[in-house]
Order: structure tokens, then C-alpha cells, then sequence
């Protein structure tokens, strides 16, 4: 099958290739949560498939399935316009959508929202054990703010520039993350920043963005194919 996108197919494609060789699909996890007044609200959402592609691009054993644009996105309450399912619930249709993935060799989950990691992790754990061949991936950024800063906004330059309301770019909160984090999980990000953003986006770049692609694009596809040398 030449598609990368799973929506694109039909099912006696996926058979067809299955017949010389088992597809393994990328889910990218995102989510639906404010990111400050010059991001969309699926700006993880928008990321996340932007790597997932860039993985299917590199290893065309790799499928993208339509994401999960709407995760665990508490610590946004109070902003409008966030949607959110939880935790438990996250790691329940994570478990649920890979058990019901049995027909491909494997599932990579790429997730593009720090709110999901643990019920990514948890998700895997389970289906691992179960036998199943899962693998988990999240981004890390050296020196990456936090939320709807500098970092995100250039990978949403390179990805989706029309996106990007650039006359409302304006700095938020920008202390290390991990001097905020204690407040965070006590009470949201609006209690810490009334705009939303932690971190300060003015001076994102599409270049700098395309070059954070290219390098969250290349950790995943080592990733990945470090784990189908386990994957039959």
C-alpha cells in the first residue's frame, strides 16, 4: 500500500499488503487545549501527525492513523475552548485501540501533549504485557519551554504557518518548568499565566521550527526502527 494515511485506505488494501508484509501503525495523540492567543487549540494534535508522517515518510512499513485530538488536557481547565477526557479514560482507548489493532504487526504511539505521557505509559505497559508489540514514543527538546512558547510556535511556523496569528504573540510565564511544576498540578495553568503560555514565543522562526521537525522526525524513526529489529 503506497498511502500513509490509514483514512485513505480501504480495507482489501490493508489486506493486500498484508499478504507481504504487516503494516505497523503510528497513532498520533494530541490534543484539544488552548495554547495561548496565537496558537489553534490542536496545535499537539497538528504536531504530532506532522512526526507520524515524517515517520511513514522514512519507513514505509509505517501507517498514520487518524489521531486522537482530544487526550487528558485537565491542567488547562478554565481556558475556553479545552476539551479533555482524562487520564483513565486516555489510557482506556489507548489500550482499546491497540487490542483492536491485532491485524498489524505492531503500534507506535507519538504523542505531541506532556498531559498524556502517563496514561501512554500505562497503556503500553498493559498491551506489553498482554503479548502485544507496543512502543512508546514522546518528544524531548533540549532546552524547550514549556507550553505555547518559543519552541511550539516555530514547529507550527514550519508545519502550519497560516495558523499562527503572529500580532498575538506575547510572552507568558517564563521560569523553568520545573520551578512552576508544583503549582501546575496543584491548580492549572491559568492560575500561573492569564494568557495561557509558558514560555515566550516572540521569537519563534519557521527555520528553527523545520529543524526541530527534522530532529523529533529522526529520534522517532531510530526509535522505531530499533524495535522492529524485535518486531516480526
Amino acid at each position: 500500500m503506497s498511502e500513509e494515511l490509514l483514512g485513505n485506505a480501504t480495507w482489501t488494501d490493508i489486506a493486500a499488503t498484508a499478504a507481504s508484509v504487516r503494516s505497523v501503525l503510528a497513532v498520533p495523540i494530541g490534543s484539544c487545549e488552548q495554547h495561548g492567543p496565537h496558537l489553534p487549540l490542536d496545535t499537539d494534535t497538528r504536531i504530532a501527525c506532522a512526526v507520524a508522517t515524517g515517520l511513514a515518510v522514512a519507513l514505509p512499513r509505517v501507517v498514520v492513523t487518524p489521531p486522537i485530538g482530544i487526550s487528558g488536557s485537565g491542567e488547562h481547565a478554565g481556558f475556553a475552548g479545552t476539551l479533555s477526557i482524562g487520564t483513565a479514560a486516555l489510557e482506556l482507548v489507548l489500550i482499546e485501540l491497540a487490542r483492536s489493532a491485532d491485524w498489524c504487526a505492531g503500534v507506535v504511539f507519538v504523542n505531541g501533549h506532556g498531559g498524556n505521557h502517563s496514561a501512554m505509559l500505562a497503556a503500553t505497559a498493559l498491551l506489553v504485557a498482554e503479548g502485544r508489540n507496543v512502543l512508546a514514543w514522546a518528544p524531548s527538546i533540549a532546552g524547550g519551554d514549556a507550553h505555547a512558547g518559543r519552541t511550539e510556535t516555530s514547529l507550527m511556523l514550519a508545519i502550519a504557518p497560516d495558523a499562527v496569528r503572529l500580532d498575538a504573540m506575547q510572552p507568558g510565564r517564563t521560569e523553568p518548568l520545573s520551578e512552576l511544576l508544583p503549582v501546575l498540578r496543584l491548580s492549572g495553568v491559568a492560575h500561573l499565566s492569564p494568557n495561557g503560555i509558558l514560555g515566550d514565543p516572540t521569537g519563534a522562526t519557521a527555520q528553527e521550527g523545520a529543524a526541530l521537525l527534522r530532529a523529533l522526525v529522526d529520534d522517532l524513526v531510530a526509535s522505531v526502527a530499533a524495535w522492529l529489529q524485535h518486531t516480526p
